[in-house]
């Protein structure tokens, strides 16, 4: 019996799952996907009807994106204000109680 003559691949298995995996992502990815192209929807929509829109909506995304940029970079740069304890064990011989009995 030869290595050939055993359990013959399935190429319909391997593009199964490449399809759940398709599956997967599109079924993850579909809420914030719909929610950026509808809001380019909506935003050109408003922008065909009444152009000054379009710079009112411009100008609050952009100051949208400045505000969070802000808030990130603040909370990410701030230290701890104690240290933590770590609950290291110590190092070196067992010291010794008043009962004449080591500690552990």
């Amino acid at each position: 019996m030869t290595a050939s003559s055993s359990r013959p691949t399935r190429a319909w298995g391997t593009l199964g799952a490449g399809a759940a995996a398709v599956a997967a992502c599109a079924a993850c990815c579909a809420g914030p996907l719909l929610a950026v192209l509808g809001g380019i929807g909506v935003t050109s929509a408003l922008g065909a009807l009444w152009m000054p829109a379009l710079a009112v909506l411009a100008v609050a995304a952009g100051l949208g994106i400045l505000v969070v940029r802000h808030r990130r970079r603040t909370s990410f740069c701030r230290t701890a204000s104690e240290s933590a304890d770590l609950g290291m064990p110590t190092v070196g011989p067992p010291t010794e109680t008043s009962g004449g009995q080591t500690a552990r």
